[in-house]
């Protein structure tokens, strides 16, 4: 098996403290690693005690750090909605009715036209740095609309999430328990070959506790693994729910009680933060130090989609974060990838070190901090997916 060594690299990010400095983020100056055609990283280290490889790439001086890994994402959809960013930026409030625009355009839209949307999407995303990304669907809401999202995003991904418990659809308006009999049961059906995880959007205009819970628990009896939207538009049980079921992950957790922060901090349920929609929703940031003070595990992901959050930038989310959320720029890199993979229950991705996948990215800096320093300034100067450098991976 052919092996290549990235040279020259100014700065290292492993993610593994057993490496380099001994910090979180395991960082090593000066450093080199190997990566067999495998797709498999086999060494990292200080740059001088390299083994030899098959070939050598000179990264002069630029930092690398493991891709990113966006646990959080809704990339099937057809549709425009910046009328309705253009009201909130007016003063209109995000309420979460605003998903059945977007459902009504997913439905008529043939899978050609979703096809070529998502692809668009997930290059985009690649160009930033992003090697992992969850793909939910959540804009059919009938059982063969559902099954075709989760079947056009498999084919990008592995991490495949059933979301028919987005909103309650227009035709289900009157009895919204028929609704939740759908998801629970013919949809469940329809959508779970092409599934890992479940989710469901507990929340004021969504689902309430009883359906979250009816939800979530059928699908973890057919061997799906449980996420949750929580606790975005106000307080609510979503996120005691999470931990309560084992979710691997509660996303949003903008309004928490105490309560909510201890049950985080003592499952093993990591509370992603999706900063990108506060920004696009004028509403307030999650206290990221709060929940990082009680020992839980924070993720950060896009949440990109065309309603609440349309940027598929995890460096934009990596400045929010440290900016308007008090994040480390450590902090912040960690959660974007090592976070992501915890919230994704995988340890092949978001580190680098022998063992791990060979995704990473390639920085067009000196130094991760040069995320959050320069925001809004291209700083991918190449991404790395499966030991294979530029888009070879998409």
């Amino acid at each position: 098996m052919a092996t290549t060594l990235l040279d020259g690299i100014g700065l290292l990010v492993t993610n593994d403290p057993a490496y380099g400095d001994g910090s979180p983020l395991g960082e090593i100056s000066g450093a080199a690693l190997i990566a067999d055609s495998g797709g498999q990283v086999l060494w990292v280290g200080p740059a001088p005690a390299a083994p030899s490889a098959d070939s050598r790439i000179d990264l002069d001086g630029r930092c690398v750090v493991p891709g990113f890994v966006d646990s959080h994402a809704h990339l099937v959809f057809a549709g425009d909605r910046s009328a309705e960013f253009a009201a909130r930026m007016t003063g209109q409030p995000y309420a979460a009715g605003g998903i059945r625009t977007t459902v009504a355009a997913t439905r008529a839209a043939p899978d050609e036209q979703l096809a070529l949307n998502l692809a668009r999407l997930v290059l985009e995303m690649r160009r930033q740095g992003t090697t992992t990304v969850e793909i939910k669907s959540g804009y059919g809401l009938t059982v063969a609309d559902e099954a075709r999202a989760l079947a056009l995003a498999a084919e990008h991904t592995d991490e495949t999430t059933y979301l028919g418990a987005h909103v309650v659809p227009d035709e289900y308006t009157s009895d919204p328990a028929a609704y939740v009999d759908l998801v629970t049961g013919p949809m469940l059906d329809a959508c779970a070959p092409h599934a890992r995880w479940i989710d469901v959007f507990c929340e004021t205009g969504a689902f309430d506790a009883d359906a979250a819970r009816a939800v979530l628990t059928a699908g973890l009896a057919r061997g799906l693994g449980a996420r949750m939207h929580a606790n975005q538009l106000g307080q609510g049980p979503g996120v005691r729910l999470a931990c309560e079921l084992g979710a691997a992950s509660a996303d949003h957790c903008t309004f928490l009680d105490d309560a909510d922060v201890a049950a985080l901090a003592g499952s093993g349920t990591v509370a992603t933060l999706l900063p990108g929609v506060e920004f696009s929703t004028r509403s307030p940031y999650p206290d990221a130090r709060r929940l990082l003070a009680a020992g839980a595990t924070v993720a950060l992901a896009t949440d990109c989609n065309p309603g609440s959050c349309f940027t598929s930038s995890m460096p934009f989310c990596i400045a929010l974060a440290v900016r308007e959320m008090r994040m480390t720029p450590a902090e912040a890199l960690w959660s974007a990838t090592a976070g992501g993979a915890a919230a994704l229950r995988r340890t092949d991705v978001g580190r680098l070190s022998p063992g791990a996948r060979a995704d990473l990215a390639v920085l067009d800096a000196p130094s991760y901090v040069h995320l959050a320093y320069r925001p809004g300034v291209p700083q991918i100067a190449d991404t790395w997916v499966g030991g294979r450098p530029g888009l070879a991976g998409q």
